[in-house]
């Protein structure tokens, strides 16, 4: 096992608390429970990854809407920031699959749209919006609309755009879906980069894809069901096991994947996924 890094936990920078959920008469989500804090590293710029892991139909979407604020819950609350505000639509960043953006508006529009629309004034907006192309080696595409991008760029203006609305919170639905070897490789390199941008920065990954999340986040929650005494499955998925990939000295490492303690996890998960 690799040497743990120094790293000390400090304030709450997001806790969702006891969240239920119940569509058409079926329990989706059950008390579902977890809290993020803020990792720092001595002389390091270090946000969090962490990542809600499971197979499809667990109501992973359901949970990623709630945490982002775009759906309630019948039960329960998402607090963020420093201050453990209730969360509201726009106060994390959302980052959906295919990166949809405005097609017929170029790329410094589509940001500069989205900063009016977090409460910017037009020269404000510009200069945040021209702020963020520079930290995303994007200042060359400024003038260029999305159909001219290749696909990492137009990822890499999806995330611009939504820091614009929430610098601190990043929440990514199924980043790795559909895609290559290389490119699945690429949006692992991109999430560890904007991830050191800002110590308190938070990017939560909501995917079922177990090898790439365990590349890439340092906290692991696998959402599935329980079980009763008689191997019942309990209706509602909660969090049914989490991985602290850091205190396991797999976090933050270009070569974990071939690290033996990260392969033995990946079969652990593999063989939990099918009793979930």
């Amino acid at each position: 096992m690799a040497k743990q890094p120094y790293y000390e936990l400090k304030e709450t920078l997001l806790k969702v608390e006891n969240v239920s959920l119940e569509l058409g008469g079926r329990q989706i989500l059950r008390d579902v429970n977890v809290e993020i804090k803020n990792v720092v590293r001595p002389g390091l710029e270090q946000g969090q990854v962490v990542s809600f892991l499971g197979p499809s139909g667990m109501g992973k979407t359901r949970l990623f809407r709630i945490i982002s604020g775009l759906d309630n819950p019948d039960s329960g609350t998402v607090l963020v920031g420093p201050n453990q505000v209730p969360v509201t639509k726009g106060s994390v960043g959302v980052v959906a699959q295919n990166y949809p953006l405005f097609e017929h508006r170029t790329v410094i529009s589509n940001l500069v749209i989205a900063g009016r629309q977090s409460g910017l004034d037009g020269s404000a907006a510009r200069d945040k919006a021209d702020s963020f192309l520079k930290r995303f080696d994007l200042a060359d595409q400024a003038g260029k609309y999305p159909a001219q991008l290749s696909g990492g760029q137009r990822q890499r203006v999806a995330i611009a755009q939504q820091f614009m609305c929430s610098e601190h919170f990043l929440l990514m639905d199924e980043p790795f879906s559909g895609l290559d070897v290389n490119q699945i490789r690429k949006v692992i390199d991109l999430i560890h980069e904007v991830s050191s941008h800002d110590e308190q920065l938070t990017i939560i990954i909501v995917t079922h894809d177990i090898e790439s999340a365990l590349e890439v986040a340092d906290t692991i929650w696998v959402l599935g069901r329980e079980r009763d005494s008689s191997g019942q499955p309990l209706p509602g998925a909660n969090i049914v096991k989490t991985y602290d990939l850091i205190s396991c000295g797999l976090a933050w490492r270009e070569d974990v994947s071939q690290d033996p303690e990260l392969i033995r996890l990946k079969q652990e998960i593999r063989e939990l996924f099918p009793n979930l």
